[in-house]
């Protein structure tokens, strides 16, 4: 589990080992849930403004005459996958094609 908080100044992520483990056990109606719980994580992250940091890659790009990473194509993707997700979420669940 990842948890993201972006008002916490030193942990801004917090990566959480936990889980569940199901086990099928002879017949649908006796299925075994068991629940994992472990270390927390909390990785080193810069302190940078987000958007102080996109403007300054953005005139790199433009000085080093560069193509972003992050142009309207990968933007598109980014559109794509939130609608596929918003249309699965509506269906139940189930899988829905990018």
């Amino acid at each position: 589990m990842l948890v993201w908080d972006d008002l916490e100044s030193d942990e801004k992520i917090k990566i959480y080992d936990r889980g569940v483990d199901l086990k099928n056990a002879d017949g649908i109606h006796k299925l075994l849930v068991s629940y994992r719980s472990g270390d927390m994580y909390a990785p080193r992250i810069s302190n940078i403004e987000a958007l102080q940091a996109e403007a300054e890659y953005f005139l790199d790009c433009i000085e080093k005459s560069q193509d972003p990473f992050n142009n309207g194509e990968a933007g598109l993707k980014v559109v794509r996958m939130l609608e596929a997700t918003d249309k699965s979420l509506k269906n139940g669940g189930g899988k829905v094609k990018v």
